[in-house]
C-alpha cells in the first residue's frame, strides 16, 4: 500500500489494521553460561543482551538501568496477547504469570512468596509501611540522616499528621566504618523507639550500612526495621533470611533492569500482624500478606512478568558475580579519577564500606554543564549533585557496562578538567 492508497483509506473511514514490525529486541547471541571468573569477553556478551546503541555509556544505574532485551519481549508480547484477547478467561494466564513472579522475588531475596508484595516502586513500599504502622504520641522513628526522600520526609511528613517523633541519626563524611553506626543506633534506641529505617546504600555519596546488624540490635529490642533497598537490589548480592529486617523495599527500574512502575516489598511473617494495608481493591495476589496488602485494583501485569524475566536474567548471570562486577568497575572508576588533579572524592575508598555508588567533586567545573558536555559530546550519562552536601557527579556503573567505559569516563574527565566545559 502506498501513501495515497493509505491517505485514501483514512479519508474514507476504512479500517485500517494495526500492522507492527517485526521486533529484533531479543535477537542477540544467545548470553553463555557464566564461567567460573568471568573475563571481558562475557561481559560483552552480557551487554550485547541490551538495545543501548554501542556508542552510548551509561554509568546512571542509581537512577534508571535499561531494560534488556529479553524483558522488552515478554514485555511487549504478553501486552499484545493481553490486548489482542483482554476477555478474563485469556487474562487468567497473566494472574499465574504475576505469581510466578512473586516465586522469583521471593527466591531472588531468599524468602517465602507469603512475605512478597509486588508494588509499583521503592517509594510506594516505603510508603506503605510508614503509613501502615499503628503509630502515636510518644512513639518515636529514628532514621540514618542520608536517607532518600521516600524514606525521609514521607516519615516527617506522617509524623506531624500522627503525632509521633523523627529522630535523625548523624550520617559523618567519609564514612566512619560498621561499627560506629551500630554503636550509633544502639545509643540512640529509647524505650520510647518503634521503627528503624535506613537506607542500605545512599543513592548520594555510596554508603553502605550495616543493615544486618542495625536490624540485629533491633530486634533484640523488640524495635521494628525497615531497610530502603533502591539502591542495593538487583546489585547485591542481598539475603533478607541473613539480614532478617521486617521491612525490605526495592524497585524494579533501577539495579534489577527491569520494566518500570514496579517493585517489591518484603514484609517479615512476625511484622505482618503489625502492619495495616492503605489500599483496598479488587485484584489481590494469591498467597500469605498479598491476599490483604496487594489490593491495588487493575494492574500492568504483563509488567509484572517481565520483571519476573528481568531476575532470570540475573539469576541466570549469578547475582554474585554481578554484585563482584559492578564493584570491581567502580573501584576502576575511583582509581582513574584519583589520578586527576583537583578532582575530590566523596564515596569511601574501603570497598567493604561502597558498593557501586560513586560521587566526585570535578574541581571548580559547573557540574551541570560537565554532565551536559559527558552525554552531548562523549555519549556518557551521568547523574548530578547540587548544593552544598557533597556536590558533583554521580557515576554507577552496573554489570552492563564494561572496562572501556570506564576508561571513557575518566578520559572524558581528565579532558574537562584541562580544558574547562
Amino acid at each position: 500500500m502506498n501513501r495515497r492508497e493509505f491517505a485514501r483509506l483514512l479519508a474514507v473511514g476504512g479500517a485500517v489494521p494495526f500492522i507492527t514490525p517485526e521486533i529484533s529486541w531479543a535477537k542477540s547471541a544467545k548470553l553463555p553460561p557464566t564461567p567460573a571468573s568471568p573475563d571481558e569477553r562475557f561481559w560483552m556478551s552480557v551487554r550485547d543482551q541490551f538495545v543501548m546503541p554501542k556508542d552510548l555509556t551509561m554509568l546512571n544505574a542509581a537512577n534508571l538501568c535499561p531494560s534488556s532485551g529479553p524483558v522488552l519481549e515478554t514485555l511487549y508480547k504478553m501486552t499484545r496477547d493481553m490486548d489482542q484477547d483482554p476477555s478474563q478467561d485469556n487474562r487468567a494466564k497473566l494472574g499465574d504469570g504475576r505469581e510466578k513472579t512473586r516465586e522469583l522475588l521471593a527466591s531472588f531475596l531468599r524468602v517465602t512468596p507469603e512475605e512478597i508484595v509486588i508494588t509499583r516502586n521503592t517509594s510506594e513500599s516505603n510508603n506503605l509501611v510508614s503509613t501502615g504502622l499503628d503509630l502515636k504520641p510518644g512513639d518515636e522513628v529514628l532514621l540514618s540522616s542520608d536517607n532518600h526522600p521516600s524514606n525521609h520526609t514521607a516519615w516527617q511528613q506522617k509524623a506531624k499528621r500522627f503525632g509521633f517523633t523523627v529522630v535523625d541519626v548523624p550520617t559523618p563524611n567519609p564514612h566512619p566504618g560498621f561499627d560506629h553506626y551500630v554503636e550509633a543506633f544502639t545509643k540512640a534506641i529509647t524505650p520510647r523507639t518503634r521503627v528503624i529505617a535506613i537506607t542500605h546504600l545512599t543513592s548520594t555519596v555510596g554508603d553502605l550500612f550495616p543493615a544486618k546488624e542495625i536490624c540485629r540490635v533491633a530486634r533484640e529490642r523488640g524495635v521494628l526495621t525497615l531497610v530502603d533497598g533502591a539502591q542495593t537490589f538487583g546489585l547485591l548480592d542481598v539475603d533478607l533470611s541473613d539480614i532478617q529486617p521486617d521491612f525490605y523495599s526495592g524497585s524494579a527500574h533501577k539495579w534489577p533492569c527491569g520494566p518500570k512502575e514496579n517493585g517489591v516489598l518484603f514484609i517479615n511473617k512476625g511484622a505482618q500482624p503489625k502492619i495495616w494495608a492503605s489500599i483496598f481493591s479488587a485484584y489481590p495476589g494469591r498467597v500469605g500478606i498479598s491476599r490483604t496488602f496487594e489490593g491495588f485494583g487493575q494492574r500492568d501485569e504483563p509488567a509484572m512478568i517481565a520483571f519476573g524475566e528481568a531476575l532470570k536474567l540475573q539469576s541466570e548471570i549469578g547475582r554474585a558475580q554481578i554484585e563482584r562486577r559492578s564493584r570491581e568497575l567502580t573501584q576502576a572508576l575511583m582509581a582513574g579519577l584519583r589520578r586527576i588533579d583537583g578532582v575530590t572524592i566523596w564515596t569511601s575508598s574501603e570497598p567493604s564500606r561502597a558498593a557501586a555508588v560513586l560521587s566526585f567533586q570535578p574541581g571548580n567545573l559547573d557540574v551541570r554543564k560537565l554532565a551536559t558536555a559527558l552525554y552531548q559530546k562523549d555519549r556518557i550519562g551521568c547523574a548530578t549533585r547540587a548544593g552544598q552536601d557533597r556536590p558533583g557527579l554521580r557515576f554507577s556503573p552496573h554489570f552492563y557496562n564494561t572496562h572501556a567505559d570506564v576508561e571513557r569516563a575518566v578520559a572524558a574527565v581528565k579532558k574537562y578538567m584541562a580544558t574547562g566545559v
